[in-house]
């Protein structure tokens, strides 16, 4: 069984390392500012000094950080990733980031002799704590056969979407939908309750017909019963959005939508809320109409 280096064990990372240890793997992470929890502690989770030492110990190294300047340093940086790899050493970046810097980033690591692959998840905290996590993969065939084992641990729907960066261009995809899709059930709940109608009732009524999704039944209840502890953060979300608006530019297409609901994110984070969660895009349109859901 191959050793595991999981760099990234916050709301995300910490669950997805669990499921790891849970599944007999022996995994390595180095010191950060979150320390393993008591679970993972338990669970024999081993903490090395470095990134670099990580990279020593392990045949696979897993990253999940917030943004592409951390991958950056966690991979490049002093004492980082690149350091301790040697030739035939995986590195998996499970990071929502940059397609164009993903790139940059594999063929650095591909230099030194080593796999690598882009792959990005959906299902958030609750996807992560329940290991079925949708698991969008970009990279060659030898790495992703490599890596599903160990995909399996920790989601249920593992695709390889394609090669290098595809992954990470099909995670802002997703990040587009997911985000249209709140903003449409905060509309809907605004309305619905302003007209004097239960958000209750209205959710399940809703889940009954073509209307019902996963983002409907988690983030609907989150809006009527106003628990906006992320999840999600809003300020990660609007860093997808931004990198969906950017390639948007750089392709020459209209993505209308989207750059109105990251207007209403950016409602969300001048009035306090960039750590909400990204359900919480509601209470801009609450805002907008002087009328709160509840």
């Amino acid at each position: 069984m191959e050793k595991i280096g999981f760099i990234g064990i916050g709301i995300m990372g910490a669950p997805m390392a669990g499921h790891l240890l849970d599944a007999g793997y022996e995994v390595f992470t180095a010191v950060n500012r979150t320390p393993p929890s008591n679970e993972l502690t338990s669970k024999g989770i081993l903490v090395l000094d470095s990134r670099k030492a990580v990279a020593e110990a392990a045949d696979i190294i897993i990253t999940i950080v917030p943004d592409t300047p951390q991958v950056d340093e966690v991979l490049f940086g002093e004492g980082g990733v690149a350091e301790g790899l040697s030739a035939g050493k995986l590195v998996i970046d499970m990071s929502s980031i940059s397609p164009i810097e993903t790139k940059v980033f594999a063929d650095k690591i591909k230099a030194l002799g080593c796999g690598y692959l882009d792959a990005p998840v959906s299902g958030g905290e609750v996807g992560a704590k329940a290991a079925s996590l949708t698991i969008m993969v970009g990279g060659s065939d030898e790495d992703f056969a490599r890596a599903t084992p160990v995909f399996e641990k920790m989601g249920q729907n593992v695709t390889l979407v394609g090669g290098t960066g595809v992954g990470q261009t099909t995670k802002v995809a997703n990040q587009i939908i997911v985000a249209l899709t709140i903003e449409a059930i905060g509309e809907a709940m605004v309305f619905a309750t302003k007209a004097g109608a239960d958000p209750e009732k209205v959710r399940a009524a809703l889940m009954g017909g073509l209307a019902s999704s996963k983002i409907l039944e988690v983030h609907g209840e989150r809006m009527y019963k106003r628990t906006f502890d992320p999840g999600f953060r809003i300020e990660l979300h609007q860093k997808d959005l931004n990198l969906a608006l950017q390639g948007a530019k750089s392709l020459g297409v209209s993505l209308p939508n989207t750059a109105t609901t990251q207007e209403l994110f950016n409602v969300c984070v001048a009035n306090g809320g960039a750590a909400w969660d990204h359900s919480a895009i509601v209470r801009a349109l609450e805002i907008m109409s002087n009328h709160e859901v509840a």
